[in-house]
Parts: C-alpha cells; sequence; structure tokens
C-alpha cells in the first residue's frame, strides 16, 4: 500500500496530473510543504507518493535492500492509480527513478530536480564519506543512513544553503528517514541509463546553486544527456522545494508545462 497525497483536480485548462517522486531519506510529505497546493491552485490534480518503506507507504521485505527497480514499480502502480500518463516530477534520487521509469513508460512530460549522472553521484558519495567519514560508516553498519543528515547541522550542509532560516532546516532534519543501500549503489554501480534521447518525453532540468550534494556540474552533465540545458536557482540549497525561495522553482515549472501545452 503506497502513500499518496491528491490534491487538487484535472481542469480544461491542465488535463494532465502531476506525480511528484521525492529523494533518499524524504517522503511524500516535502512535496506536500508547498508544491502541492501551489499546483492544485494552478488548476493541476497534483499527486505526490511516498517510495515503499518511505512515509506512511508499506514495506514488505528490510529497507536496505530495496531497489531501483522496486521503486519504479510503485512509480509506476502510482501512475496507474492515477489513471493517465502524468507529468513527473523527481527530486534528487527520484530523479533516477524517474529517468529510469522513462525508458519503459511513457510520460507527458518530465522534471528533474537536482539530478546527477552515475559519476556524479559517486563523487557525492565520496564528498561525503571524506566530510563525515565515521558517520558514513557507521551509517552503511547499522542501517542508519539517515544519520548523515537528520540534524540541524548535517541538514543544512547537505540540503539547504546557509541562509535558510533554522526552523525550516530542523523541521527537515527531525523527518529524515533511512535509505535503502541497495538503491543507493543502484546507482553508482550497477544500473545504467539507456540512451534515450531520441524517445525522451520534454525535459525540464533544475539545479541550486548552493547545493550541497549535487555539483553545477553535475547537473548540467544530466541536462545533456536529454540535449537541453539546466536552469541555475541562486542562494537556493538542494531542498529546492522546502527552501524560502521555492515558489520561483515552482513558477519556473508552470511556465515551462504552459509552453508544453500543459
Amino acid at each position: 500500500m503506497l502513500e499518496l497525497i491528491d490534491k487538487g483536480s484535472a481542469t480544461e485548462s491542465h488535463p494532465v496530473p502531476l506525480l511528484f517522486v521525492h529523494g533518499g531519506y524524504h517522503a511524500a510529505w516535502c512535496w506536500d510543504e508547498n508544491f502541492l497546493d501551489y499546483f492544485a491552485g494552478k488548476g493541476f490534480r497534483a499527486v505526490a507518493v511516498s517510495l515503499r518503506g518511505h512515509g506512511r507507504s508499506a514495506l514488505s521485505k528490510p529497507l536496505r535492500s530495496c531497489s531501483i527497480a522496486d521503486y519504479m514499480d510503485d512509480l509506476r502502480a502510482a501512475a496507474d492509480q492515477i489513471g493517465s500518463e502524468p507529468v513527473l516530477v523527481g527530486h534528487s534520487m527520484g530523479c533516477f527513478v524517474v529517468q529510469k521509469y522513462l525508458e519503459q513508460h511513457p510520460v507527458a512530460a518530465a522534471v528533474l530536480m537536482a539530478p546527477a549522472t552515475a559519476r556524479g553521484l559517486r563523487r557525492s558519495v565520496l564528498r561525503m564519506f571524506g566530510s563525515h567519514p565515521w558517520i558514513f560508516v557507521r551509517g552503511s553498519i547499522s542501517g542508519r543512513s539517515a544519520d548523515l543528515v537528520n540534524t540541524p547541522e548535517l541538514a543544512r550542509e547537505s540540503l539547504f544553503c546557509a541562509h535558510t532560516p533554522e526552523p525550516i532546516v530542523r523541521s527537515c532534519a527531525t523527518r529524515m528517514q533511512a535509505e535503502s543501500a541497495r538503491a543507493g549503489i543502484d546507482q553508482i554501480m550497477v544500473i545504467r541509463l539507456r540512451d534515450t534521447r531520441l524517445k525522451a518525453a520534454p525535459m525540464l532540468v533544475l539545479g541550486a546553486r548552493d547545493d550541497g550534494m549535487r555539483t553545477m556540474g553535475e547537473v548540467s552533465a544530466t541536462a545533456r544527456v536529454y540535449r537541453t540545458e539546466a536552469e541555475f536557482f541562486p542562494d537556493m540549497g538542494h531542498n529546492m522545494m522546502l527552501e524560502p525561495g521555492w515558489p520561483a522553482v515552482a513558477e519556473r515549472i508552470d511556465g515551462w508545462l504552459a509552453g508544453q501545452g500543459l
């Protein structure tokens, strides 16, 4: 049983639903803070899914063994429940799930927020290990991977910029949960993305200039795979949907969708 937070309804001007896919350590709540109400207010049906073992979604096996293929199945189940080919909006790890989903299933369009290539993800992991080797090793052994981001100090370092108000950072840190080790390995070592440039849906790639988990080069490299250019927001960290500047991100997505006739 998957948690779906479902707001708004399809309208004549926006008949295609939006399906939001969270990144590692998060769940559907991260979209519900700001984005779902924003897009529902614009006349969209806006739905956020919690992948298995996240939020209120059920889990039938240990989380650490869940794969990207499992998460793809969750995304397919959510899309089937919505009942139409949606616009997919992925963040961080959710971008990779969306990208793999696009290899097999049609969608109206896709938005990638803070994505990275497999090489970029490996670099991100190395940076995290270099900054906090003991926490990294302890979390890998114990399964408590959220220890890398579940304090205000660590959450700010990885997920927010230096100017984000402390209450936002603290609230996010308290909601961080463990992520699957298998899914992490899938992203950086095992699974390769097929070349889907010629058949890919329209793609918007967005990044943050003060992202503690992705460099601008890593985000841009992903955009080049889809023959487009990444767009970057200043004074914003990795969690672009939660930063105080989130309306600028939402407005850009809304405007881009309008340009696609969606």
